[in-house]
């Protein structure tokens, strides 16, 4: 111990150490966290790979300007950068960002709307070599000119972009699998030191190569991932994850291309229609394997706000099918078996895609309700309105008669058809009976008695007629479509759900009966309460003072940010003051008085002689 405090001072009195410290420099950078922050401010927020591309042009050319290393004017002389050349730091930055130019053009045309081709993925590598160009340089500069962790940072990105690389030239991937590991291992190193903020970033970067490094062991075959759980992976987010989604996006859509073959037939309700269109097949089986997740066995464990992203999925995989069944119905010319056949799948596909639309709309009203009755927590959730339940509900009911009109449609109707059809008015029943419950809260809510008694006694009659068609139905037909020819559960469910509903419609109801009872009665007692402490002033309420009247003591007026209250600093409107004003006279005394006779003087008419005749 003696030796090594006896070493420590050597060094610090030997003059030398400080001699080289001062001629050479060492510099730091926070490499992670100034990419994070460049690229979360100038479009990676969004996945915009243009816009970041831009900035780091624009970013560059302000370097270069700044740095006074330009490459000449008219003809271009190149200047390259080596140790002798970096004087200050702004010369690692300009590494730096030639190196993150390269990534995000290559991942700019690895997002193009059809991917890309062959000439663009030529070009795209080219790019990824670039990248891994300028990031060696940088981790050699980082190493000679700067301290230990920048040189640890710049080491760990240019292991992630060597990664890359290979990761899309799709081999060496134990080569790969290396370089994601090196890096994986720093950032769990600095993730341990350092500030909060840089502890996050790098526990986040840490997440988003996970998924690269098990796609690796996957392909050398030290992993047993099924098709699953890659995608479960792939749902990561962060620019580092998007070359893997790029590439996962590409396998999976190969396989099902593959598997496509086989799709011939689309099933419902009893018809079969036939499937000749690749793209067409490519869609209709990309949404049956994400309704996997929504009506597999494991669905009840996924949280709600996944199962609306993979409803989102099911739409958008079910509505490029019909744009291609109806493309290819416009350009099917004059074969009408083509024609029908064709009419019938975009019927199917539609009415698919209406069954989808009523299940998502139930899953936000399920969310509703279990928001109605909770108080705001730490979270700040919003809480539901029974408003929101009704406008809802309109959707549901809006669904169901969109599809049971589709269904309908048509000369030759099956039995199967029939049978969905009046499941759908059966739902559209319910549906109109919770729409009225929750429309009598609104009112009660409101205050309206009245009007929310009135509302509940609907409801009730409607929660029993439509229980007893469910129970006449789920007696006669054991077999509900809606559940793909098994039996029903969901009838019973639905079943379960009106008898709450009209027992709630009943307690509810009786409730607002007594509580009208109470409110009409006491209604006088509160009136003459209220007129009753009627004051002029105002001086009768206990409230806090207004900022005028406490000027000499140092307590706010304006309440914390966090907290809804009015600022009171003066009293608007102003409390009413009594003021003086002219009396009241009544004369009494006027129709008790005789006055005096005036006629006397008053001025007479004189008349002419004519007049005096006639007068």
């Amino acid at each position: 111990m003696a030796k090594v405090n006896e070493a420590a001072a050597m060094e610090i009195d030997d003059p030398n150490a400080n001699i080289s410290d001062q001629i050479n420099p060492k510099f730091s950078i926070n490499v992670l966290q100034l990419l994070k922050s460049a690229q979360m401010q100038h479009g990676l927020r969004h996945g915009d790979y243009t816009r970041y591309r831009r900035y780091c042009t624009a970013r560059l050319r302000r370097l270069y300007k700044s740095l006074k290393f330009t490459h000449g004017r008219g003809k271009y002389t190149r200047k390259s950068i080596s140790e002798s050349t970096v004087t200050e730091v702004r010369f690692l930055h300009v590494v730096l960002y030639m190196a993150e130019r390269a990534w995000s053009h290559a991942m700019e045309k690895r997002q193009l709307p059809d991917g890309p081709n062959a000439r663009q993925r030529i070009y795209l590598i080219g790019r990824l070599r670039k990248a891994v160009k300028w990031a060696d340089l940088f981790s050699h500069l980082c190493s000679v000119k700067g301290d230990s962790r920048t040189s640890l940072e710049a080491e760990a990105y240019a292991s992630y972009m060597k990664g890359n690389l290979l990761f899309e030239q799709d081999r060496n991937w134990d080569t790969a699998l290396r370089n994601f590991k090196s890096a994986r291992s720093v950032y769990e190193e600095l993730g341990k030191y350092g500030d909060v903020e840089n502890q996050v970033l790098c526990r986040e970067r840490v997440e988003e190569l996970e998924p690269s490094i098990r796609y690796c062991l996957h392909k050398i075959g030290g992993s047993n991932l099924q098709a699953s759980e890659l995608l479960q992976i792939g749902e990561m987010e962060g620019p580092a994850s998007d070359l893997f989604k790029s590439k996962l996006e590409a396998v999976m859509a190969e396989a099902r291309s593959q598997q496509a073959a086989s799709l011939t037939e689309f099933h419902w309700l009893g018809n079969r229609f036939p499937i000749t269109n690749a793209k067409t097949r490519v869609a209709i089986l990309k949404a049956q394997e994400l309704e996997k997740d929504l009506h597999g066995p494991s669905a009840d464990s996924v949280s709600a706000e996944k199962r609306l992203v993979t409803f989102d999925k099911v739409f958008t995989a079910y509505h490029e099918a019909r744009s291609c069944i109806r493309s290819d119905l416009a350009s099917a010319g004059s074969a009408e078996n083509v024609k029908d056949d064709l009419n019938g799948l975009d019927k199917a596909v539609s009415a698919v895609l209406g069954q989808r639309t009523i299940e998502r709309n139930q899953l936000l009203v399920s969310i509703a309700k279990s928001k109605l009755t909770r108080r705001r927590d730490d979270k700040n959730e919003k809480v539901t309105k029974p408003e929101e339940l009704v406008r809802l509900y309109d959707l549901l009911l809006q669904n169901t008669a969109d599809l049971s009109d589709l269904v309908s449609s048509g000369r030759d109707r099956k039995p199967e058809e029939v049978t969905f059809a009046e499941e759908c008015e059966l739902k559209s029943l319910a549906f109109r009976a919770e729409r009225c419950f929750y429309l009598a809260r609104s009112y009660s809510l409101a205050g309206k008695r009245s009007e929310a008694y009135a509302l509940y006694c609907r409801a009730r009659s409607l929660a029993e007629n439509a229980l007893q068609k469910f129970q006449a139905h789920s007696k006669t037909d054991q077999v509900s479509i809606f559940n793909r020819g098994l039996p029903s559960p969901l009838f019973l469910v639905m079943i379960k759900e009106l008898k709450t509903l009209y027992d709630e419609c009943r307690s509810y109801s009786c409730i607002e009966h007594a509580t009208g009872i109470i409110e009409e009665v006491k209604a006088p007692e509160n009136l003459s309460k209220k007129i009753s402490t009627i004051s002029l002033t105002g001086a009768d309420k206990k409230v806090e003072k207004y900022l005028l009247e406490k000027l000499d003591l140092y307590e706010p007026a304006i309440s914390e940010s966090n907290v809804k209250a009015v600022p009171r600093i003066e009293p608007f409107p102003p409390a009413f003051q009594s003021i003086p004003r002219n009396p009241i006279v009544l004369d009494l005394a006027y129709n008790a008085i005789d006055f005096p006779s005036i006629e006397n003087r008053m001025k007479k008419d004189k008349k002419g002689f004519i007049s005096r005749l006639w007068g």
